[in-house]
């Protein structure tokens, strides 16, 4: 007589829902640190409610990931950091419509659940979600055995904004001769790592190596910073001058995104000496990446720009001065498509 096979759970097949409940847990004061009384309930529920306060609004969303750099920052072990690039990289997007950030919503998926680094990334996207002003309004901790290892994770996010109808900044009235207000990156933000990895592979470089062209600092200090984010500069420069247009300096560096919302025959020259390109993509650079495809990959310093009369200049660098977030004239909207340097 044959026995009986052992029982399985679902704890054997490799998805502990103990450790799941312990998430729930342990990120609760991370969640709710971010709620405002637009959000409704509580933490736990299956559905995340929040009540817009605007007459005629205009809702804004964009969803992004953290790409290749994941592999880079859990290497390190530095996981809060990618949280905070995480809710960095919808909410930059966003904010170029004029709209603000209400509430931000995250996927985290892993082949085990480590308490400790789920807790460390929802920390960090709770952080992201109080730089940019918005709630965490709930997301999703999935285990997938057999589709990634146990250490492995990855992530994924979106954002949701809103802005009266009249606020909305399309790019429609740039203007040839209207100014480029710049707005400096933190670094690489979350783009290019695919790349970057290759460089450090072949340079033989880890994480914790301090070579030389970074000044002092390590490889995961230099290239893991979180992303900047810009959604209180961005505010205050929209609430103080008439803002024509907006653009986050993301995959595909300036000439990819600075142009993207102009009227066709429009363009953009940029002085890249009118601000400083941190020493990190110089070091990039002599690493085996030439001067074309450093501008076509990176920010090189620029991390997000916006578009304002000529006459507006000084009130606009004034106003992102009291956003936190200092600003430079990066260059001017000019006849011609696309983006040429100066």
């Amino acid at each position: 007589m044959n026995e009986s096979p052992d029982p399985l759970t679902y704890a054997g097949s490799g998805v502990s829902l103990d450790v799941g409940d312990a998430v729930v847990e342990r990120i609760r004061a991370a969640v709710t640190s971010t709620h405002g009384r637009q959000v409704l309930g509580g933490h736990g529920g299956f559905a995340g409610l929040f009540t817009p306060s605007v007459g005629d609004p205009l809702i804004a969303a964009g969803c992004d990931g953290v790409g290749t750099k994941v592999l880079l920052g859990r290497a390190a072990g530095r996981h809060a950091g990618l949280g905070i690039d995480l809710v960095a990289m919808s909410v930059n997007d966003v904010i170029t419509s004029g709209a603000r950030p209400a509430f931000f919503m995250d996927v985290i998926t892993c082949g085990r659940v480590d308490v400790d680094v789920v807790a460390a990334l929802v920390e960090g996207i709770a952080e992201g979600c109080r730089q940019a002003g918005c709630a965490l309004l709930g997301g999703e901790t999935a285990e997938h055995p057999d589709m990634m290892k146990p250490e492995e994770y990855d992530l994924a996010g979106f954002c949701v904004a809103i802005a009266e109808r009249r606020e909305l900044v399309s790019g429609s009235r740039a203007k040839a001769g209207d100014a480029i207000v710049g707005l400096p990156s933190s670094g690489p933000h979350s783009n290019g790592f695919s790349l970057v990895r290759r460089l450090l592979e072949r340079a033989g470089l880890g994480p914790a190596d301090t070579p030389d062209g970074l000044g002092g600092a390590s490889v995961a200090d230099a290239l893991l910073e979180p992303t900047r984010i810009y959604a209180r500069p961005v505010a205050e420069l929209c609430r103080t001058v008439d803002v024509r247009a907006m653009a986050h300096i993301t995959g595909g560096g300036i000439p990819g995104n600075l142009a993207r919302q102009f009227p066709d025959g429009l363009g953009a020259e940029i002085d890249l000496g009118a601000f400083e390109r941190p020493p990190l993509f110089g070091w990039l650079g002599s690493l085996g990446v030439e001067e074309d495809e450093l501008r076509r990959v990176f920010n090189l310093g620029l991390g997000y720009a916006a578009v304002v009369e000529q006459g507006s200049v000084a009130v606009a660098l004034a106003a992102l001065e009291r956003g936190g977030c200092p600003g430079f004239v990066a260059g001017t909207v000019a006849e011609g498509a696309g983006v040429r340097f100066r």
